[in-house]
């Protein structure tokens, strides 16, 4: 569904049936105020890149509310982890690097 911001994310919620205006995103969930979402996050969340980027099917994303400097510049953090692999992802735009190789025409070969 469109976010806010105009991105495609799965874990954005909206529900406009007959003038009801609920949003959510099912990502963070019903964190307690000031970690709490509110649709002026979607501007500057990574989610939606990561999800054009990286469609593995076993990472699994975590995300949560970051207050900056003074309270002030609220934004999301996001962690993600490889469930074939067991191992938290340091990219997740990139991936673990060993669900999806690269095929071998882009890897470098050592000729003699």
């Amino acid at each position: 569904m469109k976010t806010p911001a105009g991105f495609e994310c799965s874990y954005f919620y909206g529900d406009y049936y007959r003038g009801r205006k609920r949003e959510e995103c099912r990502l963070i969930g019903n964190a307690p105020p000031p970690h709490h979402w509110t649709a002026d996050l979607c501007k500057t969340c990574p989610v939606p890149a990561i999800q054009r980027a990286n469609a593995c099917p076993y990472m699994v994303l975590d995300a949560k509310v970051s207050r900056g400097f003074l309270g002030l510049n609220r934004k999301v953090v996001i962690s993600a982890y490889c469930n074939k692999t067991f191992q938290i992802v340091t990219e997740p735009q990139v991936g673990c690097g060993q669900c999806h190789p690269l095929p071998p025409p882009f890897i470098e070969s050592k000729h003699p």
